[in-house]
């Protein structure tokens, strides 16, 4: 009977499964989910043997023997496995978040980048009409060889105290939303809620 090894997580065997038994049902995945499944099958493939053993037929107890020999190999080359790819993938995740907060501060310092740009061309621009202004005061279009300076009339109300006007002039709305921390002080505290309900959650976090 064959017994299952490790191979490389980047391909699959080329060879077929050994279906001989349940212990190599199985051939060796590189994936983290399928490394998992077999993990699964291996331990059921175990206990099964383990109890074919209590046979009182010698051939058939020293067959589920060796069988229970080979699937304790593949186990051990599973949990190895699995340990490798599931230590890899931790080694991603971090990668990803490190880059997700390095790419969160770029984001930040070139908003204030942009900030201080447009705050600049508007200071700019502001200074460029004032000349242009003040040499020709009604003037609404100024024109040069690659650009073109125009101006429109908008309209626009200031209020100077809101609490002077009269109640007409004013427009209303309301807005609500559950206050979280009160319903789970409650809800703690074994009160029913309806709608409401208290959920238990477990966060990992990677060392």
């Amino acid at each position: 009977m064959a017994v299952l090894t490790t191979i490389p997580t980047v391909a699959a065997p080329a060879s077929p499964p050994d279906t001989s038994g349940p212990a190599c049902s199985l051939q060796r995945s590189g994936s983290l989910w399928q490394l998992g499944i077999e993990a699964q099958e291996l331990t059921t493939a175990i206990g099964q043997l383990a109890e074919q053993l209590e046979t009182d037929d010698p051939e058939q107890r020293a067959l589920a023997l060796a069988e229970l020999e080979a699937a304790l190999l593949a186990e051990e080359g599973n949990k190895a496995a699995l340990s490798a790819k599931a230590d890899a993938t931790c080694w991603v995740i971090e990668h990803l978040r490190g880059q997700a907060a390095y790419r969160q501060q770029q984001a930040k310092r070139l908003t204030e980048l942009s900030r201080s740009d447009a705050s600049r061309a508007d200071a700019l621009e502001d200074s460029l009409v004032l000349v242009l202004t003040r040499l020709r005061p009604t003037a609404t279009r100024f024109s040069f060889p690659n650009h073109e300076l125009s101006s429109r009339k908008s309209q626009a109300v200031e209020i100077d105290d809101e609490d002077a006007l009269d109640s007409q002039w004013l427009s209303f709305s309301t807005t609500s939303k559950p206050d979280k921390a009160a319903i789970k002080d409650a809800l703690k505290a074994g009160q029913l809620i309806p709608g409401a309900q208290l959920l238990s959650r477990r966060s990992w976090r990677i060392c």
